[in-house]
């Protein structure tokens, strides 16, 4: 995915329809698991009316007691891996359909920024999670350029294109 811009509530409201019009037809429920977007996936989904039908809610675990707590990734794995990697992320979206006892799970976890960076884990790193019962979690790693706003939006569009891809499938 390639913004000129960072994307705004506006460019996430078509992926959110898309998305809820693919979980509608596979009879599928939603749970989500987001750290560094905070919500804004959670948001986007239920920006579209009728949004109930297929999405049961979801976890902020913005720390890793709470990614450790509400969603069962092992504290073991966050301090092997650091929160921000692509274990954590597909730890954070099998524990949220496992939570909420729904056939999918969608996560993300980042550096939003301005600050926490690293050379190895930049300002801008975030990793998208996929999972769905009876099948691996799927990961994707995306590094955007923006503020911060930019950077949770654009982690956001990038988790619901992921999830409408894996409900295309």
């Amino acid at each position: 995915m390639s913004f000129a811009a960072a994307p705004q509530d506006a460019d996430l409201e078509p992926l959110a329809r898309r998305l809820g019009e693919l979980l509608r037809d596979r009879s599928w429920r939603l749970a989500t698991a987001e750290s560094s977007t905070g919500g804004l996936i959670g948001h986007a989904i239920t920006m579209i009316p009728g949004a109930s039908d297929y999405y049961v809610g979801g976890v902020i675990g913005y720390s890793n007691l709470a990614k450790e707590r509400e969603l069962g990734v092992p504290a073991a794995l966050i301090a092997e891996h650091g929160a921000v990697s692509s274990e954590v992320a597909a730890a954070m979206a099998e524990g949220a359909w496992r939570k909420f006892g729904v056939e999918a799970g969608l996560s993300v976890t980042g550096i939003a920024g301005p600050d926490g960076g690293s050379a190895d884990k930049p300002v801008g790193l975030h990793f998208v999670g996929m999972a769905r019962i009876g099948h691996p979690a799927i990961v994707e790693r995306h590094q955007f350029g923006f503020d911060r706003d930019g950077n949770r939006a654009a982690a956001a569009a990038a988790a619901l294109e992921l999830a409408i891809r894996e409900a295309s499938a």
